[in-house]
């Protein structure tokens, strides 16, 4: 309440309004405002909290995990610091390298750490492990001259392309899990080349994992679709019915929804025996759909196809039945109606599903370990096993890295292409 409601009186023109407690008005509201928004932002803490622990805090580590590279510096001092100045890479190192060689390796051998070094070296150029393992048992009882004593142990010592590693390695950043990542690397003078044929699996599979993503989200759309349509012009008592049997999959694991397509797609399963049954295949003609792309596009499909039918329902349901009917009463036919009328309006539900079900497939990997096989491996599957078996996580953060920026870039060529605020759900 203002001095002037009090006493009765206004205030001249040029005299600031002021508040009940003789504060100005313009602060008081500025200090009102400032609190709400400091409400505001406690009552959401917690969730900024959660999401920074749970998502952004995982990738912030993945994507220093894929440049890190501490190990050959920590456990190689000697040796990386006296290849400072070996330019030469047409020439071996000199004495002074293989005595710090010599002398890394034997501390690695007492401290325990040779395998994991001998790891991370055999990563970069395959065949190193043994070589330093087999280095670092005798590196204690070597003498000088040290640099015949180790040619002499192992040829590799005589290969200019195995210190080439040593040094490269040596830097703490690097980028040779993304070049790996892409089948590149460096030649013993640094320059990048491809990797050797047999080597050259992660490109393929990104383009295989980017191809049957696509697939998969055209299938569910195109039998999504009139699903959802259905659903939206149903009675409410039939669409509920049929709405529970989309939800139904939700309520089975998604392991044993997958393992049961393996009984359905195996050359003996269901479907070969139907198709026998009916004449279309004969016995010996049975077609192979397990452990293969198709088997894993198929089983994708109808693991994903609620998430296309539910955005594309919460859409239909929304657009007025009047606008088809207007459309037919000025003369159009029923399919002009829908399609000129009726579908552009859906287009916010397609753009939400397929979104929403590319982005799901396109990281999947429990249904393509289970039913792809060899052939229907997704670049997932990679990743895992970087992760789990050969424990090269900075090669398994470096591949995450490339598909999450590749889902980035995707979705801001969407955005560029048809809007994120044309996106809805409901």
């Amino acid at each position: 309440m203002t001095d002037a409601a009090i006493t009765g009186v206004v205030p001249p023109a040029n005299e600031p309004l002021t508040t009940a407690d003789g504060r100005p008005l313009k602060s008081a509201l500025a200090r009102a405002e400032r609190m709400r928004r400091v409400k505001a932002m406690l009552l959401v803490l917690p969730l900024l909290l959660f999401i920074g622990v749970s998502f952004l805090f995982p990738i912030a580590l993945m994507l220093f995990r894929s440049v890190d590279n501490p190990l050959v510096a920590d456990h190689m001092p000697r040796t990386v610091a006296a290849l400072e100045a070996w330019d030469d890479r047409s020439e071996l190192p000199d004495e002074a390298v293989y005595a710090a060689l010599v002398a890394d390796l034997a501390e690695a051998r007492e401290d325990r750490t040779i395998g994991r070094l001998a790891t991370r070296l055999n990563y970069e150029t395959g065949g190193l492990r043994s070589t330093i393992t087999r280095t670092g048992r005798r590196a204690a009882r070597l003498e000088p001259p040290f640099k015949e004593a180790l040619i002499d142990l192992n040829e590799d010592w005589a290969n200019p392309e195995t210190f080439a590693t040593i040094k490269r390695l040596g830097n703490r950043l690097t980028d040779v899990q993304y070049l790996a990542a892409v089948d590149r690397r460096y030649d013993v003078n640094d320059n990048i080349v491809a990797q050797p044929e047999v080597r050259q699996i992660y490109v393929s599979n990104f383009i295989q994992t980017l191809w049957m993503s696509i697939i998969v989200t055209v299938a569910c759309l195109v039998l999504g679709y009139p699903v959802a349509y259905l659903l939206s012009i149903l009675p409410l008592r039939y669409s509920n019915v049929l709405m529970i049997l989309v939800l139904l999959p939700f309520w089975t694991s998604l392991l044993v929804r997958t393992t049961s397509w393996i009984v359905l797609l195996q050359t003996e399963g269901i479907i070969n025996d139907v198709l026998v049954w009916i004449g279309i295949l004969s016995d010996d003609g049975r077609i192979q759909l397990i452990f293969n792309a198709e088997g894993t596009v198929i089983a994708m499909t109808q693991i994903l196809l609620p998430f296309m039918i539910l955005p594309l329902y919460s859409v239909m349901k929304t657009i007025p039945p009047s606008y088809t009917r207007a459309a037919m009463s000025l003369g159009a036919n029923r399919y002009y109606a829908f399609w000129r009328v009726y579908a552009p309006n859906t287009l916010p539900g397609v753009g939400a599903g397929c979104l929403l079900v590319f982005i799901l497939a396109i990281g999947y990997y429990i249904t393509p370990a289970l039913v792809g096989g060899q052939d229907g491996m997704m670049i997932s599957n990679f990743i895992a096993y970087h992760m789990q078996r050969s424990l090269n996580w900075g090669l398994a953060a470096a591949l995450g890295t490339i598909l999450l920026l590749g889902v980035l870039i995707l979705y801001w060529v969407y955005n560029k292409l048809v809007g994120i605020e044309r996106l809805k759900l409901g």
